[in-house]
């Protein structure tokens, strides 16, 4: 008896470890972010935000996304001495539809995305790392996620 108590144990034991890893590899994150610069003279630089997005999900626009609309993408950039912020943050053209689950026209980017923002180097650095925070919401056609918001810390040489 003692053991047909024990192995009762250990299977539950093992049926709990299972459904853990299955729960844990429920969590979805659906858009990786890769980041580069590249220097176009000695004292600008372009700095590369790249999302790469899963199959059937998208993420949206940080200028044409109306108020009531899903979270805008957004980028901070933490202020320095050794560069200035030069214009806005660029993005290419984003595909615009009509969205059941918002009610309006929204504007999202799919598959992959690089937005670009240029730096002006100060004399002081001819190199540096440029540091901030992006803020994005991923949906897809049956759900949202929470918006999420990353840091990012770019080298420029």
């Amino acid at each position: 008896m003692e053991l047909k108590n024990k192995i009762k144990k250990l299977l539950i034991i093992g049926v709990l470890l299972l459904v853990t890893t299955y729960v844990k590899a429920q969590i979805e994150n659906p858009v990786r972010w890769s980041y580069a610069a590249k220097k176009i003279s000695k004292t600008e630089a372009v700095l590369f935000l790249k999302a790469t997005i899963d199959e059937g999900w998208h993420i949206y626009s940080q200028k044409k996304v109306d108020n009531g609309g899903p979270v805008r993408t957004s980028f901070v950039f933490t202020p320095s001495a050794s560069y200035a912020i030069v214009g806005t943050t660029i993005e290419p053209e984003p595909t615009t539809r009509f969205e059941e689950s918002f009610s309006m026209n929204v504007s999202f980017f799919e598959h992959s995305v690089i937005f670009q923002q240029k730096i002006k180097l100060k004399p002081i650095a001819s190199s540096t790392t440029v540091k901030g925070t992006l803020n994005f919401m991923v949906c897809n056609d049956e759900k949202c996620l929470p918006p999420d918001n990353l840091n990012f810390s770019i080298q420029v040489k």
